[in-house]
């Protein structure tokens, strides 16, 4: 069922269906797109990097990475379309991550996992004493021997 919302580019209502963008824009940002892709498609501006795109078409940045980011613009055509990391900002060409931050939060997720499972461990052991100990009641202490 679609919902209404507003634009994400000029905030607009809108009915959203599948795009955040609405009618309008969407149109606007497929002109965009036909002007970069014209571009890239000449021979001589196939290694352009995303600043000259940028500076040749007047389109934004942060549309053209859009464009790369959703497969529209392949690196594989074009190998010089590299985006900045969502962590670091150094240059990657897919994801959203480069593949040292994401070595680097899989191995502290790995760390916080394996700190989780020695306490989990720990717990299990204190339940095991907690178990195995002995309570001894002196029954006959009240009593007096004669």
């Amino acid at each position: 069922m679609a919902d209404l919302a507003n634009c994400s580019r000029c905030g607009n209502l809108f009915v959203q269906t599948t795009r955040e963008i609405c009618e309008a824009c969407y149109k606007e940002e497929e002109k965009q797109f036909e002007i970069v892709y014209n571009f890239m498609k000449k021979r001589a501006n196939r290694q352009a990097t995303i600043p000259e795109i940028v500076e040749a078409t007047g389109v934004k940045e942060d549309l053209i990475i859009k464009f790369v980011k959703e497969k529209r613009l392949r690196t594989t055509q074009f190998p010089n379309l590299a985006y900045p990391c969502d962590r670091c900002g150094s240059e990657i060409v897919e994801g959203k991550l480069c593949q040292s931050c994401s070595n680097e939060l899989t191995g502290e997720l790995k760390y916080q996992h394996d700190i989780e499972q020695v306490k989990k461990l720990n717990q299990e052991k204190e339940k095991e004493k907690a178990n195995q100990t002995y309570v001894a009641v002196d029954k006959g202490k009240n009593r007096r021997r004669f």
